[in-house]
């Protein structure tokens, strides 16, 4: 939903890789932008109105992005989208990072404009595993944003280490950067970053990529 900057540089990532894609804006013109060889579909029409979201494919879609100009569309066509059609990989761009913590509530995942990058959204949309964000000079350690299964939600931050065996460095949360202590419980759309022997990144992404051991008694 939006057919601006974002949208059509989401739009085309996404077509790059593959994927069907379906883009709505309110106004024709906005397709413009669209290089000439994008195949997706062109929905003229409010992105949070149902006939609109089926006419660009909702009910076969996997995830949606909704990043128009207005927090309050945005909004709306995500839980829209995740509460009538029953898609679960939803993400809202907003302008105001003030109501993010309202957004989350209602299970959107939400990115703030001042933070935002096209990899960011499509890394939210599209789970892709571990993702290298510094390496040691050595070659040896390396911080990593890591995907996480959602069951992992509620499980302290003792556990998630002492399960991969592996150091929690910080989490993004509400988009902001926040160092846990050890008793600490993940919440909904955290993003783990953890701090890990190169070695053993892929190892620890398997372990955080599944449902955890059950607690012990």
């Amino acid at each position: 939903m939006g057919a601006g900057r974002v949208g059509v540089t989401l739009a085309e990532a996404l077509e790059e890789r593959g994927h069907s894609v379906g883009i709505i804006d309110q106004n024709p013109d906005a397709f413009r932008r669209l290089s000439a060889d994008f195949e997706g579909r062109r929905v003229t029409g409010l992105g949070f109105d149902r006939d609109a979201l089926v006419q660009a494919g909702i009910e076969e879609a996997r995830a949606f992005a909704a990043v128009s100009s207005g927090d309050n569309s945005n909004i709306i066509a995500a839980r829209v989208v995740r509460e009538t059609f029953g898609v679960t990989d939803v993400v809202a761009r907003i302008y105001d990072p003030r109501r993010a913590e309202v957004y989350q509530r209602f299970g959107i995942t939400t990115v703030a404009t001042v933070r935002w990058t096209a990899d960011q959204v499509l890394r939210r949309m599209i789970p892709r595993g571990a993702d290298s964000e510094f390496t040691d000079a050595s070659g040896r350690i390396q911080l990593c944003e890591m995907d996480s299964h959602a069951a992992w939600v509620g499980r302290s931050i003792r556990d998630v280490q002492r399960v991969s065996r592996a150091r929690v460095a910080y989490l993004t949360r509400l988009g902001e950067g926040y160092i846990p202590a050890p008793d600490d419980l993940l919440q909904e759309n955290d993003v783990i970053h953890m701090l890990v022997e190169t070695p053993r990144v892929n190892d620890v992404q398997r372990v955080l990529a599944v449902r955890p051991p059950a607690e012990e008694e």
